[in-house]
């Protein structure tokens, strides 16, 4: 059966290594006979912005506007602009999810922080009862693919960015795994302006290889939800803290140490 791919690609030049590491997976994924369909944000202009502008229609509260709860009724109703619904479209439709990017102050580029806020609402992408491991896209896996402008010695443990597991931590499990979705380990391209061409050649050479079974790969572990009382505090289970690493908690430990190791590429 045919796998279908989408590629949320948020760089604002062609001639980018983000551009050629997008063409690869392009190239590579439809040679393998899955169907894949291209977010370019910057081309598509798309709003970065969550604002009322996002319902059609009167909203119920407009002295106090909430979003969440707004774009969840206008989601209810088929009220939420053409541009949303059309990503969400995309969203469910996909088996998996590359978001490819430049990172920003250690996170994504606005453009792409617009995109999770406004096509992952509230009801489609995620409810109360619906999230992390109990999450509506429990089926489609996500990774995250991205250039950095430091070294990679600079986002160790030791380094002075800080460990690159913590870094991540917000996009992965804030908001990746909240939403339910497979998180793939990163495909991390470690300052590709600051290697020479042929290292930027080896590092598009690594990620055509593992394209070539990455709808195959294990996702990363998260503590899933029966391990926490849910009922009261959202705290570990007393049973369940042995199951986790101790020496960082749940933030790193999740991918480190001998629980469950996170593979940077």
């Amino acid at each position: 059966m045919e796998k279908k791919v989408l590629i949320v690609y948020a760089h604002q030049s062609a001639g980018s290594f983000s551009a050629a590491a997008k063409e690869a997976a392009v190239e590579v994924l439809k040679a393998k006979e899955c169907s894949v369909e291209v977010s370019d944000l910057y081309a598509m202009k798309f709003k970065a912005t969550a604002t009322a502008e996002d319902i059609t229609g009167k909203v119920k509260n407009s002295e106090h506007f909430r979003y969440a709860e707004e774009t969840k009724l206008a989601w209810d109703e088929g009220r939420l602009s053409a541009d949303i619904t059309e990503e969400q479209r995309k969203l469910q439709e996909a088996d998996l999810v590359i978001f490819q990017f430049p990172m920003y102050w250690f996170t994504v580029p606005a453009v792409l922080k617009g995109w999770f806020d406004r096509v992952l609402t509230l009801g489609f992408a995620y409810t109360k009862e619906k999230r992390y491991s109990n999450g509506i896209f429990k089926k489609t896996k996500a990774l995250l693919s991205f250039t950095t402008g430091s070294q990679e010695t600079m986002f160790s443990p030791t380094g002075i960015n800080g460990d690159m597991n913590v870094t991540l931590w917000p996009l992965q499990n804030g908001i990746l795994h909240y939403c339910g979705f497979q998180v793939l380990a990163p495909q991390i391209f470690w300052a590709p302006e600051d290697a020479a061409p042929e290292g930027r050649s080896a590092m598009l050479a690594a990620w055509n290889t593992r394209l070539q079974g990455l709808l195959d790969e294990k996702p990363l572990f998260f503590a899933p939800m029966d391990w926490f009382d849910c009922e009261k505090s959202f705290q570990l289970k007393p049973e369940s803290v042995e199951k986790c690493v101790q020496e960082f908690g749940l933030t790193a430990g999740t991918h480190c140490g001998n629980h469950c190791r996170l593979i940077t590429r």
